[in-house]
C-alpha cells in the first residue's frame, strides 16, 4: 500500500524556493506565505489528516513540490509530539502551546544547510534571499502548524492529550527527525 502524497502537487502557478513548494494558508500569524480562503482544507490541514497514516511508512516517494513540504511538516509535527511527550509532566493545553511556539520558532536547518537531514531529496535555495525567503515561510508555517497541532491534541476538553495522537510520538516518518 503507497503513503499518501499532498493533492497540492498538481496545483498550477506555484511558487518554488529550491524544489519546495510555497503554498498559501490559513493564518494570522504574519509571514510571507500567501494567504488562502478560509473556508477551504489548506497544508497543514492536509498535513495533519496524513499524519497518522503516513507515520506508518518507512519510504515515501516524492511525486512533486508540495510532497516535499508536506514531509517538512509531517516531521515537525512527529518533533511537536516528542516535545510533549518528553515533557516531565503532562502539560496543559497552554503549556503545551507554549512548548511548540518556542519550538516553531528555535533556529532550524533548510534545505542546503549542512544539518538538514534530506538534503540529498531536497535541492537549496537558489539565492542568499530565497533562503531568508524560505526561513521565513517555514517559520510562520511551523506557528500555525503548532497551534493547530495543540487544538487537536486537546479537542476532548480533558485537559490532556489526546492518546490517539500521542502514540506516534516514537514513530519516525521515514526514520527521520528534523530535531538534533
Amino acid at each position: 500500500m503507497p503513503a499518501y502524497h499532498s493533492s497540492y502537487n498538481e496545483e498550477p502557478d506555484v511558487r518554488q524556493v529550491g524544489n519546495m513548494a510555497v503554498l498559501p494558508i490559513k493564518t494570522k500569524i504574519r509571514g510571507p506565505a500567501p494567504l488562502t480562503d478560509p473556508s477551504q482544507a489548506d497544508i497543514i490541514d492536509e498535513t495533519l489528516d496524513l499524519f497518522r497514516a503516513n507515520s506508518l511508512f518507512r519510504n515515501f516517494e516524492i511525486k512533486g513540490p508540495a510532497d516535499r513540504i508536506l514531509i517538512v511538516l509531517i516531521l515537525f509535527v512527529s518533533d511537536c509530539l516528542a516535545k510533549i511527550g518528553s515533557a516531565r509532566t503532562v502539560p496543559n493545553q497552554l503549556e503545551a502551546s507554549k512548548m511548540l511556539n518556542t519550538l516553531s520558532v528555535d533556529n532550524f536547518a533548510i534545505p542546503g544547510d549542512a544539518n538538514f537531514p534530506l538534503n540529498a531529496h531536497y535541492a537549496p535555495p537558489q539565492s542568499r534571499a530565497d533562503a531568508d525567503y524560505l526561513r521565513q515561510y517555514l517559520t510562520q508555517v511551523r506557528q500555525e502548524l503548532a497551534a493547530r497541532v495543540v487544538e487537536r491534541l486537546y479537542a476532548d476538553g480533558t485537559g490532556k492529550p489526546s492518546k490517539w495522537w500521542m502514540s506516534f510520538q516514537k514513530r519516525r516518518f521515514m526514520n527521520r527527525s528534523l530535531g538534533s
